[in-house]
This record gives structure tokens, sequence and C-alpha cells, in this order.
């Protein structure tokens, strides 16, 4: 592979927008094993929050998933590959992240209605602490005595 080559490729899985549209391989070798990531993926997401009785696998696989993507960048940085072969090691970068951010988004499933809620108080305490002390009505202001 030449060296723009692996340039581009380095970029493209540094990206952050890379993920978009990418899909979560069927499986990847972990610690010299084969691991059913996509299941794995699928199947967490399923349940509401991760059960308390499996949060140690999920943290494992988080841990193992985060090596694996930093073994396969070292590789695609300082091995000698050809372009496929580090076309299909981008690939499963790629692919990594986008599970790991599947797993990492597990736990906050956010109230989006709760959340712009309590946005839009914040926002409205902040408007009518600026007017009282701009129309002088701070109880602070020796004004608004």
């Amino acid at each position: 592979m030449k060296e723009y080559e692996r340039k581009q490729l380095l970029e493209r899985v540094g990206r952050e927008a890379a993920t978009v549209g990418a899909s979560i391989p069927d499986e990847v070798e972990l610690a010299g094993e084969a691991f059913p990531l996509r299941e794995f993926v699928f199947e967490m997401k399923r349940v509401d929050g991760v059960p308390a009785e499996r949060r140690e696998e999920v943290a494992d696989a988080k841990r193992n998933l985060r090596r694996a993507r930093r073994e396969r960048v070292d590789r695609l940085e300082d091995a000698e590959l050809d372009y496929a072969e580090g076309e299909r090691l981008a690939e499963e970068v790629i692919g990594i992240d986008r599970a790991l951010h599947a797993l990492e988004s597990l736990g906050s499933s956010t109230d989006v209605a709760g959340e712009m809620d309590r946005q839009e108080t914040a926002d409205q305490k902040r408007w009518y602490s600026f007017l009282k002390k701009a129309l002088g009505r701070d109880a602070d202001s020796p004004r608004g005595r």
C-alpha cells in the first residue's frame, strides 16, 4: 500500500461521521476468538437498559472492542499491507466504532420531552433573572429596594 493510501484510510477511520451508514460486523475476532458482535449489540438494544446481571458483560465487551479497535488501527498505521487488506481493516474499525456507539448509548435512554422541558425552564429562569436586573428590580440591586 502506498503511503498516501494509508493516510487516506487512517483519515477515514478517524473521521467523526465515519460510522454514519456503516453496518456492525456480524463477527469480529476478540482475543483470538470469534465474537458475534451484531447479535450481541442487537440483543442488548432490545432490552430497556442493560440488566444488572449483564452490565459486567457489556463493560467487558466494550473494553475488548476498544482494544481490538486500537490493534487494528495500529496495524493499519504500521504493518506492511496491500490496499485491499487496509480497506478491510478500515471497514472493521468503522464497524467496531458503530458497535461501540450503540453500546455506549444503552444506558442513556434519554427522555427527550423531559429534557426539553428542563431546558425551557432553565431558559425562562435565566430570562427572568436578566429582565429583573435590566429593569432594576433585582432584590440585590440598590434600585430594586
